[in-house]
């Protein structure tokens, strides 16, 4: 299986499923003698992590991580980092019922085809619980980048927007409700419009924002590594995701562009965002700002048809524990993600100009 691999030259690599022993990965190119702050790393795998409320899955997993290489006295050495999250609320016989049959919108019936054979416990490896190891990723990254602000929160929830462009919150008003939506009011008519859709045995999808501050001028190629690019790569990688934007967007094509353009002010700064911090794919020292699109989860707790291996028809409903509203717990892995793309870039500039000896 390829692609298991993110970034050039700071680079994450994940292994294990959903129900196997253990998930993890290798984060290769990360400079020696950065300390790591353990604690900070749990922070934003509990965050990730399931069974923190009423709207997530009801597995119970601490998340602790394991790190196996590549640190020495809590610093980095250079060398390659491996670590290890160890699964222990395993339930494979929760799938039982799926492994001859294909789950509506899920990778089941991809996976049998392009492999001929799949693990059906949990999705396995196409199952959103190998992000953890990407939670782990980003934490690192964002290490590298200290100055560097990641944030994100959930702007829209079915039918239910936060409205506005783009702003910045602070982290408590952000982790104040289960849904991590900064706007009290609004979470609530959110969290109530997501249990409605679980009584019903249903889903409901909607949309994270992010924010990058203080990314200094010069991140990311002009061609075909530009910058914002590299971000919709990262965030359609996500589970669920199916829709990426960076700055004005979609409503950008609807402006002309005399509105559109950023003015630029004697220091360079600009009068407006619409470009998202990035103009010929290169940073330009404004905040990123961006937006992803989450699918409704494809696991309902309902009857759906569908197909067997032999294509017959068959009756489907959903058994073990599934989120009816990924959301919340998409927030860190869009902030993980982020960091990723940005740490990279950060390595990269360093060989953009020929520096003599």
């Amino acid at each position: 299986m390829a692609g298991n691999t993110f970034g050039t030259l700071f680079k994450l690599t994940t292994f294990g499923e959903s129900h196997g022993q253990a998930l993890g990965g290798i984060i290769d190119g990360c400079p020696a003698g950065l300390e790591l702050d353990q604690d900070e790393i749990q922070r934003d795998l509990d965050r990730r992590r399931p069974g923190q409320s009423p709207i997530t899955t009801r597995r119970k997993e601490r998340d602790k991580v394991h790190f196996l290489s590549g640190l020495f006295c809590g610093k980095t050495t250079g060398a390659p980092i491996g670590f290890a999250i160890y699964n222990e609320d395993q339930k494979p016989a929760d799938y039982a019922h799926i492994a001859e049959t294909y789950r509506p919108s899920h990778a089941d019936f991809v996976y049998d085809k392009k492999y001929g054979w799949r693990d059906y416990r949990g999705g396995g490896r196409s199952s959103a619980r190998e992000t953890v190891s990407r939670v782990v990723g980003g934490a690192v990254a964002k290490r590298l980048l200290k100055g560097v602000a990641f944030q994100s929160y959930v702007s829209v929830v079915g039918p239910i927007s936060l409205g506005g462009d783009y702003k910045k919150y602070a982290p408590q008003e952000i982790e104040s409700n289960a849904l991590r939506c900064p706007d009290s009011e609004c979470a609530r008519e959110m969290l109530a419009y997501i249990e409605e859709v679980r009584k019903q045995g249903d889903t409901v999808g909607g949309v994270v924002t992010g924010i990058v501050e203080n990314v200094p001028v010069g991140l990311g190629e002009p061609v075909f590594d530009k910058l914002h690019a590299e971000l919709g790569k990262a965030m359609l990688s996500i589970n669920a995701a199916k829709g990426f934007e960076c700055g004005s967007g979609f409503a950008g094509s609807q402006m002309r562009g005399s509105a559109h353009n950023d003015v630029f002010n004697p220091d360079g700064s600009t009068q407006t965002n619409f470009s998202g911090g990035v103009q010929g794919g290169i940073s330009n020292g404004m905040d990123i700002g961006f937006r992803v699109a989450f699918k409704p989860v494809a696991t309902l707790m309902r009857a759906q048809r569908s197909i067997d291996r032999r294509g017959e028809p068959v009756e489907l409903i959903g058994k073990g524990r599934h989120d009816p509203c990924v959301l919340p717990r998409a927030v860190p892995i869009v902030e993980a993600m982020a960091a990723l793309v940005i740490a990279d870039f950060y390595l990269r500039a360093q060989t953009s100009k020929l520096r003599r000896l």
